[in-house]
């Protein structure tokens, strides 16, 4: 009885430790980014399109202060800050427009792109406004095109990272699923829902398998978005939005902060 306590004393000791060690060494990665460069690059997600606040001297980019890059750098205050993230960037926009502030300065480089490649804004408008058979066809085609060439552009876009930013900590962060399914929700049909969370699934774990090869990690936000997915009652994703037609399916401020941010602070 009494070696049972003191291994179960010893047991939580030590699991203790290891939290501790391992609290201390994501403060001590996220310390060594602050003291050096933070360049954000990529999409919408990352531009922060549908959070508001856009700042004005960033155009049709839309880059808001609710972004998740804008509140990491206002909580860390790293050595500088290059926000390049755009609307409706792709992997080719990330190559030939947004590379210019890496160095081998740069401590941590994040990064959200691959889903306008595969075709994320057509995928949407084809699921919202055609019947479930046009939705599921459209996303047969977005996924051939993720298993056939997205996997070769984004190996363009890291390796030109890494070879711009050689020391940098890259963290590649993923897409939400949209939808929480099984609940009565006006809009679009389960069918067409649980389709579109697979897809997300699908470009999350090509990417997530492009990172790691590259030495890069992954974040993946589908953890922390969970509850939060439209028809949830507590949605951090906007729906179509009529008014405003770019937000639609865009993290919400709360999505940027309460979904992206924590999920590059647990990463970085």
């Amino acid at each position: 009885m009494r070696r049972s306590r003191c291994a179960a004393y010893v047991t939580s000791l030590l699991l203790a430790v290891g939290f501790t060690l391992t609290g201390a060494a994501a403060a001590q990665a996220s310390t060594q980014a602050a003291a050096t460069g933070y360049v954000a690059l990529g999409d919408s997600y990352s531009s922060g399109v549908g959070a508001g606040s856009y700042i004005g001297s960033s155009g049709d980019c839309d880059r808001s202060t609710k972004a998740f890059p804008y509140l990491w750098q206002a909580a860390h205050a790293p050595a500088s800050f290059s926000f390049m993230a755009c609307s409706g960037a792709r992997t080719t926009d990330v190559l030939n427009n947004q590379l210019g502030p890496l160095s081998a300065s740069t401590g941590l480089v994040s990064l959200t792109i691959g889903g306008n490649d595969a075709g994320f804004a057509d995928v949407m408008t084809t699921c919202v406004l055609q019947s479930d058979s046009s939705c599921l066809s459209r996303i047969a085609t977005a996924k051939a095109y993720v298993d056939s060439t997205l996997p070769g552009r984004l190996d363009s876009v890291y390796s030109a990272i890494s070879a711009k930013a050689p020391a940098a900590h890259v963290v590649v962060l993923g897409y939400p699923r949209f939808y929480k399914l099984g609940t009565t929700c006006l809009g679009l049909s389960e069918t067409k829902r649980s389709a579109i969370n697979d897809a997300a699934d699908y470009i999350n774990a090509a990417i997530a398998k492009r990172a790691a090869d590259h030495g890069f990690t992954f974040g993946d936000v589908r953890t922390t978005f969970t509850g939060h997915e439209i028809c949830s009652g507590s949605a951090w994703l906007h729906s179509v939005n009529w008014l405003n037609i770019g937000e639609s399916y865009h993290p919400t401020a709360a999505g940027q902060s309460g979904g992206y941010l924590p999920t590059l602070n647990g990463a970085a």
